[in-house]
Formats: C-alpha cells, structure tokens, sequence
C-alpha cells in the first residue's frame, strides 16, 4: 500500500538536480509540480537560483515540463517569464498529466522523471505512470488552502514510509548520493 508514495529519491531541492546527473540516468526530460517546487506557491516570480538552474537543463537541451493540477491561466502566468512548457489540469495523483506529456512530446516514461514536494499528489501520480520520482521539501513552510488537507495525510504517509525503508527514505544533496 505505501509503495505507491515511496519517491525514487529524496532532494532537498531541485535546484540540486544537475544536466550531469539526469543524464547519467538517461533521463530526457525533467517533469516538475509548480508550487512550492520550482517556486514558492505565494511568490510567481521565482529567484535567481532557479533561472540559473532553468538555464542549465536548457543549455543541456533536457526540457523542464511543469505539470500541474492549477488552472490553465494559474500556471501559465506563473511559467510566462521562465518560458517553460506545461500541463494544466493533470489531475494528479491519477496518470492524465504524466499521459498527456508522453504523447506530446513522444517521451518514453523511462527518460522522464518527475521532481515534486508533495506524497499525495506529486510522487503518487507519476509513481501510478511508471516514472522515477523525486521528492524535494517544499520552498516555503505555509501551503495553500488546498494542500494542507494533503500535508496532514501526508506527515502519516512519510512516518510510515521512514519505517519501512529507513535506509532509502533519507534526504540527500544530489541524486548520486
């Protein structure tokens, strides 16, 4: 039951995702939740930090897909200046967004990975669709109305996790660790 929550890996950001280690792993495309991923849910604008990291996956020709479960309007005002692709609506925990990007960009699931601060949503979803995952703390401790529903669940979800694999359920500074 709590194999479907269990993330690939455990990032403390996802500024710390290097073109390096994605390729290493053979994956083509980096998959990202919006909020409180790649930018802090109450501040659209983003930071230095993650321009220079947008950059290096452009400069690597590895494209950054926000797939999100915002409305169309949400996210694109959100990715406008970053000029990121991105899936609307993805409906997360369930396949729809991760299937929508496979087909659009006639991705195998194998070459994509999906980085995302939420169990519930981010890491279940893609772990439903067969992609490696990677949880990453969220940027700013307070949540949306929305998801602090989730993060409840959630505190459960990763104790238990904890316990069942106490080995692999640790945070680390880089997929290589």
């Amino acid at each position: 039951m709590y194999q479907i929550y269990k993330p690939t890996w455990m990032i403390d950001a996802i500024y710390d995702i290097t073109p390096d280690q994605l390729k290493k792993l053979g994956i083509k495309a980096v998959l990202t939740d919006l909020d409180n991923t790649l930018i802090a849910w109450n501040n659209p604008d983003g930071t230095e930090e993650l321009l220079k990291w947008i950059d290096a996956m452009k400069q690597a020709e590895i494209p950054v897909i926000v797939v999100s479960n915002n409305k169309a309007t949400r996210v694109a005002r959100a990715v406008q200046h970053l000029q990121l692709d991105f899936v609307s609506r993805a409906m997360k925990p369930f396949q729809r967004g991760f299937k929508i990007v496979e087909r659009r960009y006639n991705l195998p699931k194998e070459s994509l990975i999906m980085v995302g601060d939420q169990l519930m949503t981010d890491i279940k979803g893609a772990n439903r669709a067969g992609i490696r995952t990677v949880l990453v703390k969220p940027i700013v401790t307070s949540d949306a109305w929305n998801t602090k529903f989730n993060r409840a669940r959630e505190r459960r979800v990763m104790r238990r996790l904890i316990e069942l694999y106490p080995e692999e359920m640790k945070w680390r500074k880089s997929l290589n660790d």
